[in-house]
């Protein structure tokens, strides 16, 4: 189990690691939706992700080890690999061919080796579980992990420092260890506070698994919104049932509508996000999410996109 106080213990251990990232008015967005919406700009941390909170934190309670692995579509990895750096420790990520080649380059830009392995990330978990088993590695999950949670968790404790009164917290949805850590925060200290999870129509595994009432494997498919690719693991321990529990509505996006919410954000509020970050605006755009209650916060949760397809999005037609 995740608990509040391993949140609240988390956000002291990482405070030297990660940044406080800015929570910014989306006037545009507001009108829209019908109400106050709030951009959290966790791409402005550091490694361009929030990821960095979740892998500070794991890393940081490992002490002395032969080195750290995962498996990763981008942005844990380089999280990893930053946490990796700062504690002294040798990191190996592995990828798999769907990763852009952009975020394996900022991987190693950071002295870790990025391991290219199969099509899927499932291929590039099982070689991570063999570093593990054979070279002694600890595996540091992307997602369901106690510590990984707890990390990602003090982004609500965050949010909810920066704007106390936030009715809805709209999170990109993937393997479910931002949501599960955010709502875990923000609901102990605001019950009453709505959690909306948004992800792709394409290969949406924790979607597929929270219908199917079990976890479920669902092809991998090429999607803007990359970074939300991957399955939940079919021995899934943690995120699935805290979604599940902490979930209050879930949204799924075309790829025309991810579009939508990238250029969006990069004309009308000068942020340049990847396809994941864009969710939340794709939603209001698209009718789907709308400010209930009082103000809705956005999770801009990663910017580690190729710069030639992001002014290729931004030169398509709306």
């Amino acid at each position: 189990m995740v608990t509040l106080d391993d949140i609240e213990q988390a956000a002291s251990r990482i405070r030297g690691m990660v940044r406080q990232t800015p929570l910014k008015p989306a006037p545009s967005l507001s009108v829209l939706a019908g109400g106050e919406v709030w951009l959290k700009c966790e791409h402005h941390q550091e490694t361009g992700a929030f990821k960095l909170r979740g892998a500070s934190n794991a890393a940081a309670r490992l002490g002395k080890v032969a080195g750290v692995t995962t498996a990763s579509t981008g942005n844990h990895g380089r999280a990893l690999a930053h946490a990796a750096r700062q504690l002294g420790l040798p990191a190996v990520i592995c990828v798999s061919r769907l990763v852009p080649q952009n975020k394996i380059d900022a991987i190693e830009a950071l002295g870790a080796e990025a391991r290219v392995i199969g099509a899927s990330q499932d291929d590039a978990f099982e070689e991570a579980r063999r570093l593990e088993r054979e070279d002694g590695f600890v595996l540091v999950p992307p997602f369901d992990h106690p510590d990984v949670i707890a990390g990602q968790g003090t982004l609500g404790l965050e949010i909810l420092a920066q704007i106390p009164d936030a009715a809805t917290l709209a999170i990109p949805l993937s393997g479910g260890g931002l949501l599960a850590g955010v709502a875990l925060a923000a609901k102990s200290l605001r019950p009453d506070i709505r959690i909306v999870g948004i992800s792709m129509e394409r290969g949406a595994a924790m979607a597929a698994s929270l219908a199917a009432g079990r976890p479920v494997e669902v092809e991998e498919l090429e999607t803007l919104a990359d970074s939300l690719g991957g399955g939940i693991g079919l021995d899934n321990r943690l995120t699935f049932d805290m979604c599940g529990a902490l979930m209050d509505e879930l949204v799924l996006l075309t790829e025309a509508e991810i579009a939508a919410g990238l250029r969006h954000l990069a004309r009308e509020n000068g942020e340049t996000v990847e396809g994941a970050a864009a969710v939340g605006a794709g939603a209001i755009l698209a009718g789907k999410l709308r400010a209930e209650g009082g103000p809705l916060v956005l999770l801009l949760s990663g910017g580690n996109i190729d710069p030639a397809r992001h002014a290729a999005i931004l030169g398509e037609e709306t």
